[in-house]
């Protein structure tokens, strides 16, 4: 990461950001750049997002960074996501906030994070957008996109700390910057083998989240859910304990390796270059022998789980993917 980008494009047109336009940066003269530094009373360290109340954390970006995590609530993927984001913005002790979106019911913000699928996690420093990774990522490379957003604000002057009352406590789910914390709405329980792969992911278990979905899948074959969980669980067990530079440079040395090319696919998927990740297993397919292939196709499908069959870049990948099979 560098230097924030001169305009916040990626949010204007979805958010009203007209407050925003010719407001002076950090260390010219403003309100927020004043502040830097100093404590920002707050009624907790995590929030709700919503079309209606955006602006609020966009104010608040100019004195400490705002992470923004857009996922479906009903997805176990993403709850096991926002159990990590929780625990890393709880350790780091004020010097972010987080704001969770539900992207079923703010298509605006959606629209103006560009977010493609769920779930994508963003970030705000200075009122400008910056993009972080979308799907989840096992919990020691979200503390070192952390780190690297942290490093990104101290460049920009963003520099405060939310010193959360102490009456309102740090429960997650605070409505505005400026509202007082309440109580979230209840979640419907989930049903007892997606539990189980819950909690096997928040502890880091994947292969027994494996196997609980795997079990989900083989009492109920179109539980959509256990699929595309299977799937995600199935990328974060394949990337874990391994280094960005240790799968880039492995497929590098070796681009005629099918297992090399499938990490590195992986790793484009997991940081939502998606269409790096089709066009790398795409292009490798004819290459390789009829296991190879069947290996391939394999991920690819599962791909397709993550990403939302209804994404438009499935669709295209869907359509290469038959013209090589046929």
């Amino acid at each position: 990461m560098s230097q924030l980008p001169p305009n916040p494009t990626n949010l204007r047109g979805a958010v009203d950001l007209s407050g925003l336009v010719n407001r002076p940066q950090p260390g010219e003269g403003d309100a927020g750049g004043a502040a830097q530094g100093e404590p920002v009373e707050l009624p907790s360290l995590f929030f709700q997002g919503t079309d209606a109340n955006f602006n609020d954390f966009i104010d608040l970006s100019m004195r400490i960074p705002v992470v923004v995590a857009l996922t479906a609530s009903w997805a176990d993927p993403d709850r096991a996501l926002a159990t990590v984001l929780d625990r890393v913005t709880n350790d780091l002790a004020g010097r972010v906030v987080l704001v969770q979106v539900d992207v079923d019911s703010n298509p605006q913000l959606v629209q103006a994070f560009q977010a493609q699928s769920a779930p994508a996690v963003a970030g705000i420093v200075s009122g400008r957008p910056v993009q972080l990774f979308t799907g989840a990522l096992p919990e020691d490379q979200v503390r070192d996109v952390f780190a690297q957003l942290l490093e990104l604000a101290a460049q920009n002057g963003v520099t405060g700390t939310a010193q959360v009352d102490a009456a309102a406590g740090e429960t997650p789910g605070a409505e505005t910057p400026g509202a007082e914390a309440g109580e979230p709405a209840p979640e419907p329980p989930l049903p007892p083998l997606h539990a189980e792969a819950y909690d096997a992911i928040d502890r880091g278990d994947y292969p027994a989240a494996i196997t609980a979905y795997r079990t989900a899948i083989a009492q109920d074959p179109r539980d959509q859910m256990a699929i595309a969980g299977l799937a995600q669980v199935s990328l974060l067990s394949r990337l874990a304990g391994r280094t960005l530079d240790e799968i880039r440079n492995a497929a590098a040395a070796t681009p005629g390796d099918s297992d090399a090319q499938l990490a590195v696919a992986d790793l484009d998927l997991s940081g939502g270059h998606v269409d790096d990740a089709f066009d790398r297993l795409l292009t490798l397919f004819p290459t390789l022998d009829a296991e190879g292939k069947e290996a391939v196709r394999a991920r690819i499908l599962e791909y397709f789980e993550i990403v939302g069959v209804e994404d438009p870049r499935v669709g295209k990948a869907r359509a290469r993917l038959a013209s090589l099979l046929y």
